[in-house]
């Protein structure tokens, strides 16, 4: 599939800042299941640093705007070829143990609910199907409503509430695969539509259950598949903080609004 995305972040200031200084992860991965061209980021105003590719894989650029400023526009377009690789994630090159990936972190860290949930699913000596099962119950046990919670939701907070974003499904089915004793990890990226066609122009996230025999296999609990053609993976991290597109400091006192608008198109084949 041959996917044109466009994504703009507007950040928007009360009062002029003095200095904004970011971090992106907004260059898609490098792997077998796609091929990134023409891909350009901007921000306006923005001085561009060093770039680095991380223990994780993941490609990070350092921005720097100098203020004083009230706004700065964050602007990503290009396009990706993508083939289905039924979640796994061949070819991608890093250098972190998979075992980091079984420390929690607040968002994800497991009560009574997680554990019950954990446990609840059966044993299984095949690793693969203990994750698919795992990923099935979170998405039993947590249902889709878009706006039901925030970006500081954790994933204990979100099974008690009964419904969440595809960040929480997320965080839950990292949070029971560690309780399983299976390295799992968040992941962001983008994703063209659901599996019905419904057009689906926004940021996405999923989360990586580490299978032995197979590597990184991806689990998207939000929509009850493995991330396929549709996909294009950015990063992962231990959680949604860790893995965000765009961190940053802005120097001054005036209050942040932010705006957000994704496009991703299929191109003709």
């Amino acid at each position: 599939m041959k996917l044109q995305i466009s994504h703009e972040t507007v950040y928007g200031y009360d009062q002029p800042i003095r200095n904004l200084v970011q971090s992106l992860r907004l260059t898609p991965s490098v792997f077998e299941g796609q091929k990134t061209h023409e891909w350009e980021i901007d921000v306006t105003g923005g001085m561009r640093g060093p770039g680095f590719r991380d223990g994780a894989g993941d490609w990070i650029e350092g921005w720097t705007v100098r203020g004083p400023v009230q706004e700065v526009t964050v602007r990503i377009s290009g396009r990706v070829d993508t083939r289905d690789t039924a979640g796994v994630l061949r070819g991608h090159r890093e250098m972190i143990h998979p075992l980091a990936y079984l420390r929690d972190t607040r968002p994800t860290r497991a009560d009574d609910g997680l554990r019950d949930l954990a446990a609840q699913v059966g044993g299984s000596a095949d690793l693969l199907d203990l994750s698919h099962k795992l990923s099935g119950a979170v998405a039993d046990a947590i249902r889709y409503t878009n706006g039901s919670t925030h970006a500081a939701t954790t994933a204990a907070e979100a099974l008690a509430l009964g419904e969440g974003v595809c960040q929480d499904h997320a965080h839950a089915l990292i949070a029971v695969a560690r309780e399983r004793d299976l390295p799992a990890r968040y992941v962001s990226g983008y994703l063209h539509s659901t599996q019905d066609g419904q057009s689906h122009d926004a940021a996405h996230a999923w989360a990586e259950i580490f299978v032995d025999g197979l590597g990184w296999v991806g689990f998207d609990a939000a929509n009850r598949c493995c991330p396929d053609e549709r996909y294009v993976r950015l990063g992962s991290g231990l959680d949604a903080q860790d893995a965000a597109p765009i961190r940053g400091v802005a120097m001054g006192t005036g209050t942040e609004k932010l705006a957000v608008a994704v496009r991703v198109e299929e191109l003709a084949q």
